[in-house]
């Protein structure tokens, strides 16, 4: 498994462990993250690799049944590194890959829309040509997000901020759900090129409702207008920040939120039901859990 050492692969690793799989972790060299030690100390072994060299990979992916990125990162990781994984996953024979995409579906989007699921997109299209059975796992946004960094929920003011319609039906997953779900459609070798998940469809007015179920407190709808000032908004952000190297700049959150509020890439259907012994955490939930 390639990205076990951040928050998403950390906990992909542990539901794989949970259910008895044996997890190779693929480190860089120099990686002193806790997490290393911590997937060690639950069994996991841990191998120090160079992700630039196809042959290392290859050696690390060898006897491996499944490959599991969560890597994440821009060109360099989401299309560069990963390519060497895939190519070495196919040299070592491994029969599967799930790469990084655990996001809202970027198949229904056009190029140019979102930076960085169009990265995400390019590197399937490479994917697709591999002689490997892929299996890339769409859950939304993560429902985390709602607690601070996604400007949605705003708790302060007590308002739920969006453009458009507040009626369009919105996909939300927690990061825990997603990894168990992922790590469940890693050990199952019959997966589709495709699953799609949402812990919970929730449109803005019901984001508005479990807002006020979860805080005890009457939220209020805040309308900034239609998509074209949200798409006018990003222009002008990347504008002020063009080359920026971080991969979450305040306008790649934008473009997210456009792409869920036009509808594009709503999630259909939905797999939850392919692994039942999943239980899947409500918004309100994550929202009444907040600090």
């Amino acid at each position: 498994m390639a990205g076990a050492t951040g928050d998403l692969g950390s906990r992909i690793a542990r539901e794989l462990l949970k259910r008895g799989a044996t997890v190779r972790a693929l480190v860089r060299p120099g990686n002193s993250k806790p997490e290393v030690t911590e997937l060690q100390d639950l069994g996991a072994e841990i191998v120090t690799v160079d992700f630039n060299s196809v042959t290392a990979l290859t050696k690390a992916c060898a006897g491996a049944a499944c490959v599991v990125s969560a890597l994440s990162g821009l060109r360099e990781v989401i299309v560069d590194t990963q390519k060497r994984l895939l190519d070495a996953a196919v040299a070592a024979g491994a029969p599967r890959f799930i790469p990084s995409d655990y996001c809202i579906d970027y198949t229904k989007l056009p190029a140019g829309s979102n930076r960085n699921l169009d990265l995400r997109r390019e590197f399937n299209q490479r994917l697709d040509q591999a002689p490997i059975q892929a299996t890339s796992i769409l859950n939304g946004m993560f429902t985390d997000l709602l607690t601070g960094q996604a400007p949605v929920v705003l708790f302060g003011i007590k308002r739920v901020l969006y453009y458009g319609d507040a009626d369009q039906p919105l996909d939300f997953t927690t990061i825990a759900n997603t990894a168990e779900f992922t790590a469940a459609a890693a050990l199952d070798p019959t997966t589709p090129r495709y699953l799609r998940v949402a812990g919970e469809v929730a449109s803005i007015r019901g984001l508005q409702q479990s807002a006020t179920a979860a805080t005890g407190q009457p939220f209020k709808l805040l309308r900034v207008g239609g998509l074209l000032v949200l798409a006018t908004m990003i222009k002008v952000t990347k504008t002020l920040m063009p080359a920026s190297d971080d991969v979450f700049p305040p306008w790649q959150g934008m473009q997210y939120l456009h792409n869920m509020f036009t509808g594009r890439p709503k999630l259909a259907p939905l797999d939850n039901a392919r692994y039942p012994e999943i239980r899947w955490t409500p918004v309100r939930e994550v929202l009444a859990a907040r600090k």
